[in-house]
């Protein structure tokens, strides 16, 4: 007999809160909606960082995957975890999700099934090539360089045919260990930003708007970019939609980022399924959507 319903899954760095860090008072606030949504569908609920080594993962019935953003740093260990656990109880979202999420390859799997994503060029580990030959190759001439596996803008460079032998040495360092991805650079996420849509079980629930500040061209917080409430058409209320629908299986939550490219379509940056950061501050209400449906999951298994 389980003794939870839902484990809410975070991090040590943001178990507690803070009056001092609004950062962490963000994270601890948005997972506290989660628990109270929970509870008050009369479901059992504990939030515990992910690498909690005392408590033993089979006495609940699922765990949510919310804040753990310490994954792709210890991504081995992480990986480890995932697969010991995944026998144990019930992933949100499920490993085969989260496994496949991981790598950006993923957008070529979503682009077969019909969603326009951001034009992108797979650069496989161990290719011998040059970022002069890659532009000169693909006719591009100002890029985005970001790994396959990665989150928070790691090793993420903006690129141009003046400073690419500056980048040359880190990018030939990167391949050998890590297949990466080029992009042309959207103008439009500078001048008109990102937006995120929240999808929970295929149904749109609310979305907000990220904007770099001047000068940058990344719209996370980490590099002062600022986040607004955001209405977004029916055109790209269906695309979010659309984008979860086209995945080899219904998350139940997901975080849509798109934008209006370079010849103005509405495309998908990023299907984010692992740990999406998914402002439920800017909608409390989204959060017992979510409940329900984990609940709903939880009553169709018995």
């Amino acid at each position: 007999m389980s003794t939870y319903d839902c484990v809410i899954l975070t991090e040590q760095r943001y178990l507690n809160d803070s009056k001092t860090d609004a950062y962490k008072h963000n994270v601890y606030f948005e997972d506290r909606l989660v628990y109270h949504a929970l509870e008050e569908l009369g479901l059992k609920t504990l939030r515990l960082a992910w690498d909690d080594m005392f408590f033993d993962w089979s006495t609940t019935k699922s765990i949510l995957f919310r804040t753990t953003w310490d994954y792709f740093d210890r991504f081995d260990e992480f990986s480890e975890w995932l697969e010991k656990v995944s026998k144990q109880t019930k992933l949100l979202n499920s490993e085969s999700l989260i496994r496949w999420n991981i790598d950006k390859h993923y957008l070529l799997d979503l682009e077969k099934n019909g969603v326009h994503i951001a034009e992108s060029h797979f650069i496989e580990q161990h290719a011998k090539v040059t970022l002069e030959q890659l532009h000169d190759i693909l006719n591009w001439k100002e890029t985005v360089l970001k790994p396959c596996i990665s989150g928070a803008a790691r090793h993420t460079y903006k690129l141009n045919l003046e400073n690419l032998q500056e980048h040359e040495t880190i990018f030939q360092e990167l391949i050998t260990n890590e297949a990466m991805m080029l992009q042309p650079f959207q103008n439009n996420i500078v001048s008109k930003g990102e937006i995120s849509m929240m999808v929970f079980n295929g149904q749109f629930t609310h979305a907000i708007l990220k904007k770099a500040k001047a000068g940058d061209f990344r719209v996370q917080d980490d590099f002062g970019g600022s986040v607004h409430d955001y209405a977004p058409t029916d055109e790209e209320i269906e695309f979010a939609e659309s984008c979860v629908n086209a995945c080899k299986e219904l998350p139940i939550y997901a975080r849509v980022d798109i934008f209006e490219d370079n010849n103005t379509n509405i495309a998908l940056s990023e299907l984010e399924l692992i740990e999406p950061e998914l402002w439920f501050r800017h909608h409390p209400e989204a959060a017992k959507i979510l409940a329900k449906a984990i609940k709903d999951t939880l009553d169709n298994e018995h």
